[in-house]
Formats: structure tokens, C-alpha cells, sequence
């Protein structure tokens, strides 16, 4: 039997936070360790059960999500935030990825999105839409780029890759299009944050881009 997903939750609306504790329940495969009515609670709880994946609402007391993330963030504590928002802000967006979320769905979307959301993240995937993942990659990508780091070290296979990745593909995906393992793809991405300093697939999708940009200019 493979291993439960080990979920927290924190939203301040105490109805849909004990209807979401019962919806992820429901499912096989996770299990909620703890839930939060605010961002202190979130962070006491995360210390304590060290879930794979924190399930968190950005407006709440005590410390929002920002901070939330913030703070997660800064200790190096590793844990798949998926942010569930009311919030239609792209500027928002931007922030909750830069801060280290790996995921967001909308409070209005059907319950499946939040459970692939979860699953996605705990496999170490981004959980995005394609519009959301549009939005962010293009904004962060037009910022300046803190370092000349790019993909000029990387052998033609791993360059392929990273431009799949760029593109919004998952490991499965990447592996169907080269005709390889996932497990192949997994070394191979291991080997390109090494080679590239990029501490994700966020920070590789947005490597690959501006390389891209920088070609079409």
C-alpha cells in the first residue's frame, strides 16, 4: 500500500475548514494531520507533524499566508504549500510562487482540482493552471535576473527537458515525449539543478524562457 499524503490545513472559516479536514479524508491516499484558524497555529502545527503538504488560505489573523510562507521560507522548512484563494490577483500569484508555493487553486474550483493539487505537489510537480502558470512564468521571466546563470551547461538532452518543463510538462509527460523512464527524467533533473542552480521546476521554467527570449531577440 503506498504511503498517505500527510496534509495541514489552514483557513480562519472554521465551516469550510471542517469540511475541507472531511473532503481530503474521504480520499484513499491522504490524510490530514492537523488543521489551523490562522497563520500561527499553521506554523506550530507544520513544526510539530512535518506534513508533506500544507493546504493554505492567504487572508487569515495572525499572520496571513504570505507570512505564512514567509516565514516556512526563511527556517528552509521543507513543505508543499498549495494555496486555496478566494483571490482573483495576479499580483498575488506572483507572490505566493515567489515566496515557495507550488500550487493554488481557486476556492470556487471543483474538489478534484484541490486533490490533484495535492498529489501534484507531493510528487514534487507545480500544480498550476495554465492561465495562472502563464501569468507568473511571464512575470517573473520579464523581471531582471539576479545572475548570468543559464542552460549552457547542460547536455541537449537535459536542454530538452528543461525547455518540457518550461512548456508546463510533468515527469510522465517529459517521458512520453523523449521515449524514456520517469525515473531517467528524475536523474536527469536532478543533474540540471546541479548544473544550474535552479532550486525547482519554477526556477528552471524560468531559466529556460528567458534563454528562449534571449534567442528570439
Amino acid at each position: 500500500m503506498a504511503e498517505l499524503i500527510r496534509v495541514v490545513i489552514a483557513d480562519d472559516h472554521a465551516v469550510l475548514r471542517e469540511s475541507l479536514v472531511a473532503l481530503l479524508n474521504s480520499q484513499p491516499d491522504i490524510e490530514v494531520m492537523g488543521s489551523a484558524s490562522n497563520g500561527t497555529e499553521a506554523l506550530e502545527i507544520v513544526q510539530k507533524v512535518h506534513p508533506d503538504v500544507l493546504v493554505l488560505d492567504l487572508a487569515m489573523p495572525a499572520g496571513d499566508g504570505f507570512d505564512v510562507l514567509r516565514t516556512l521560507d526563511r527556517a528552509g522548512t521543507r513543505v508543499a504549500s498549495v494555496v486555496l484563494t478566494g483571490s482573483e490577483s495576479q499580483q498575488d500569484y506572483v507572490q505566493v510562487v515567489r515566496l515557495g508555493a507550488r500550487g493554488l487553486v481557486l476556492k470556487g474550483d471543483d474538489p478534484s482540482k484541490l486533490f490533484a493539487a495535492i498529489r501534484a505537489v507531493a510528487d514534487g510537480e507545480l500544480a498550476f493552471s495554465d492561465e495562472v502558470a502563464r501569468g507568473v512564468l511571464n512575470a517573473m521571466a520579464a523581471e531582471p535576473q539576479p545572475a548570468p546563470t543559464n542552460l549552457a551547461r547542460l547536455s541537449e538532452r537535459e536542454r530538452q527537458i528543461s525547455f518540457l518543463v518550461a512548456r508546463g510538462y510533468k515527469n510522465k509527460d517529459i517521458a512520453n515525449e523523449l521515449t524514456i523512464s520517469e525515473n531517467t527524467v528524475k536523474r536527469h533533473l536532478q543533474s540540471i539543478f546541479s548544473k544550474t542552480g535552479a532550486r525547482d521546476r519554477l526556477e528552471l521554467a524560468v531559466l529556460a524562457l528567458n534563454e528562449i527570449s534571449a534567442k528570439a531577440a
